[in-house]
């Protein structure tokens, strides 16, 4: 790990440098960690490399981080998948789609769920994760948004779900948030049309918590995490994982689920907990 200059925040807890491979940084700062997306001069383009960059990256957030931030550098959050991807020879040293389409169903079944753990991670019921998007957010690159648990967008946010007009599908963990979030009407209208949904409209349909100007996008990001820092952790990562499954729960099955997480919080307040 490397120390990082933090002299115009003196104040502050120092930067430390985590990791830094294939287009993906993470620094942790404190109890805050940001995941940057490094490749501006490709609008952040997603390959492989890149996704196993972003597993490692959530393998290697220290224990004490309770905030994970995700950006991209430059204009775009991530144009989606590169499109060296689409072409007869792929990436160097991956599989191409040819490839992949040649395999058996058990190996195309395990190359895609490899893929889809860059995705899994941000919604850690001891994380609270929180992407930053300006700019393009197309295909994998809006799926990689959805998979946090908050968005913050800029008001120049482009949303877009090309995977069907390629004749493919959004295979990284993207439909589940969708559909939570805007319902499967929209979800399915977004995803077939491939359409954009701009900031006024993902605000609108909870797609994004809040919609700001380019340049607030990182110090609203920031408050926001000073917000969720407020809370105490144990409370908080109880009432994330009640809310998470409040989908899957029936009512009385839920109300279960209150007095259980309340009770543990009552005797961990009076000092009674395990």
């Amino acid at each position: 790990m490397t120390t990082l200059d933090n002299s115009e925040h003196n104040d502050s807890e120092p930067t430390v440098l985590v990791l830094d491979k294939d287009g993906v940084r993470l620094t942790v700062e404190d109890a805050i960690a940001t995941v940057t997306l490094t490749n501006p001069a490709k609008r952040n383009a997603q390959s492989p490399a890149l996704w196993r960059a972003l597993t490692e990256a959530g393998r290697s957030v220290p224990g004490n981080v309770r905030i994970v931030i995700l950006r991209g550098e430059g204009k775009s959050f991530s144009a989606g998948l590169d499109r060296q991807a689409f072409t007869p020879e792929g990436f160097d040293g991956e599989p191409s789609f040819l490839d992949l389409a040649r395999g058996s169903d058990a190996d195309l079944d395990a190359v895609i769920s490899e893929y889809q753990e860059a995705f899994t991670w941000w919604r850690r019921s001891d994380l609270v994760s929180i992407a930053a998007v300006q700019g393009h957010a197309i295909g994998a690159g809006f799926q990689l948004a959805l998979a946090c648990d908050l968005r913050v967008v800029a008001d120049d946010v482009q949303f877009a779900m090309r995977e069907t007009s390629l004749g493919l599908v959004p295979d990284l963990t993207g439909t589940h948030p969708l559909v939570s979030l805007v319902g499967y009407a929209r979800a399915l209208e977004i995803c077939a049309t491939g359409r954009f949904v701009h900031a006024e409209e993902a605000e609108r349909t909870g797609l994004a918590n809040l919609a700001v100007p380019v340049t607030d996008l990182d110090s609203a990001v920031r408050d926001l995490a000073a917000a969720l820092l407020a809370a105490p952790r144990d409370a908080l990562i109880e009432t994330k994982a009640l809310l998470q499954g409040a989908g899957d729960r029936t009512y009385e099955a839920q109300r279960t689920a209150e007095r259980a997480a309340q009770a543990r919080r009552l005797r961990d307040l009076a000092g009674l907990g395990d």
